[in-house]
């Protein structure tokens, strides 16, 4: 977002809750200003006095926060160093209380206790909306902007799907099935992995392709799953990937599987915008995203997700590429990245406008 936005018009900082990543350094070397507030996540009244004095010195007219934890303290320390405008951002749906902490919770229902105190909380959802209208939340203003996507860098690409192939020893006519997510309980990877033992009878040569952080051979409860339903040898472990895009290229259908907390999950569009056609379960905007251009199967359910992928990879190859050509257009048009950028410089324009009527 911040790197695309029109610099003649906006300066912005970035301020990271979370220690140094590796997009703070592209942030940086893109020529934004970027740091962060501490190195181990932890805070205390020396970091949150530490937050305070990076927002005074930005002197933001708009600070806008993004997840529970950021939203909360942005709040705090915002208005206590008088920031014009707060603008809250939610990028996820439900959570499961058996993998996510009380606290957690405890921060959310604080959130909707406050959520009238920020001008504006934006969605990256309608699930996500409905989702935080149940939880308590009664904002002054929603505002609903989905994630966009560079579709240069997502895009499909013969030649890289099949230098992709050569890398990782898979045939030319090989069905591909891809998985690109962290290895977490609401990803559901276990789901996945039972659909797929179960589409091997009707496609023998399937290979699997699973990446993501913690998706790794030293993933003991991950290695065990696939022995468990025979997959070993068709399915391989990448790991955590730079870039989704090489991977996406190289498959003939993308799963996502999630059972909850999805918002708007990005891979669905990244791997439409790369002509990959999807089957994910109905988490999120899932459907929205998809439309008529892939499929949508509940959640949690290996009988219903291995037949959508079986129905897909029975497809002769250029009806799915034109299947896939036909979803990257849709991504084009309705979640290009240039257009949800400018959708979010309109917001802070009327945000820092908003502020300067009323001080007048």
């Amino acid at each position: 977002l911040v790197s695309r936005m029109d610099r003649s018009r906006f300066r912005c900082t970035v301020l990271s809750l979370t220690g140094p990543g590796p997009l703070l350094g592209d942030l940086q070397s893109a020529g934004i200003q970027a740091c962060t507030l501490t190195k181990d996540r932890s805070i205390n009244p020396r970091t949150l006095w530490r937050l305070a004095q990076m927002i005074r010195r930005a002197r933001p007219r708009v600070l806008q926060t993004w997840l529970y934890h950021a939203d909360l303290l942005g709040l705090a320390v915002g208005r206590a160093v008088g920031v014009p405008a707060i603008a809250w951002n939610i990028r996820c749906t439900d959570l499961d209380p058996a993998y996510h902490s009380r606290a957690l919770f405890w921060i959310r229902s604080t959130l909707a206790r406050l959520s009238a105190r920020p001008e504006v909380v934006v969605v990256n959802s309608e699930a996500g909306r409905r989702a935080h209208e149940r939880f308590g939340y009664r904002p002054r203003r929603w505002e609903s902007i989905p994630n966009g996507f560079d579709t240069d860098l997502f895009a499909p690409s013969e030649e890289r799907r099949q230098a992709l192939r050569r890398e990782l020893g898979i045939d030319e006519d090989a069905p591909v099935v891809g998985l690109v997510a962290r290895y977490h309980p609401m990803k559901d990877h276990r789901t996945f992995l039972e659909a797929m033992s179960r589409a091997v009878a009707a496609h023998p040569a399937l290979r699997v392709l699973l990446a993501g952080r913690g998706v790794d051979e030293g993933n003991g409860e991950l290695t065990g799953i696939i022995e468990k339903h025979g997959l070993r040898g068709r399915v391989m472990l990448l790991g955590e990937m730079a870039s989704p895009a090489r991977l996406l290229v190289g498959l003939d259908v993308t799963v996502s599987s999630s059972f909850y907390g999805e918002g708007f999950p990005n891979i669905i569009a990244e791997s439409m915008a790369c002509g990959v056609p999807v089957v994910a379960t109905d988490a999120g905007d899932s459907a929205r995203i998809i439309g008529r251009l892939g499929a949508v199967v509940p959640s949690r359910n290996p009988h219903a997700l291995a037949l959508a992928v079986g129905r897909l990879l029975a497809c002769a190859r250029p009806e799915r590429v034109a299947l896939g050509l036909a979803a990257r257009e849709r991504i084009r048009a309705e979640f290009s990245l240039d257009a949800v950028v400018g959708r979010y410089e309109q917001l802070y324009v009327e945000l820092a406008e908003q502020t300067v009527s009323r001080r007048h």
